[in-house]
């Protein structure tokens, strides 16, 4: 059975950045999704050493800030090379990650504004893993990700 990574928040992990999760596979899908992979889920943001619940990040140009102006730019970077080792070690090719993240982004990221605003782009880890190879998919394309299992 091929394994696949899966952002943790998207199991209902409470790892995001207020203390919740984001349940958004659950039900038939998820099932669905158990019968074709060994569902791996990880959270770049605390591999890479940051707290749950920690203040809301954004993407600036190649930095990451948090909304109080500090820089955790190296704990996404650490977060980011860590998910990639799990990647690499499990021989997934697939990961499904949480849209608008700015470590899982896989399309869209808020653009360091703090104001909501989304603009295309990826978060460090959907990034890094895209760059190796690595198909990234986010929450809203599981059936894509079914369709070629």
């Amino acid at each position: 059975m091929k394994s696949i990574l899966i952002s943790a928040c998207l199991l209902g992990i409470p790892c995001r950045y207020d203390g919740k999760s984001k349940p958004k596979i659950e039900g038939a899908i998820l099932e669905e999704l158990k019968k074709k992979y060994a569902l791996i889920p990880v959270c770049p943001e605390i591999y890479g050493g940051l707290p749950t619940p920690r203040t809301g990040s954004e993407r600036v140009g190649e930095r990451v800030i948090m909304a109080d102006g500090t820089d955790v730019t190296e704990n996404y970077d650490r977060g980011a090379k860590a998910t990639l080792d799990i990647a690499k070690t499990l021989s997934c090719s697939v990961a499904i990650l949480k849209e608008r993240s700015p470590s899982c982004g896989s399309s869209f990221i808020y653009d360091g504004t703090f104001t909501r605003t989304l603009k295309q782009g990826q978060g460090v880890t959907a990034e890094l893993l895209s760059e190796n190879g690595i198909k990234v998919f986010s929450e809203d394309e599981v059936e894509s990700v079914l369709k070629n299992a």
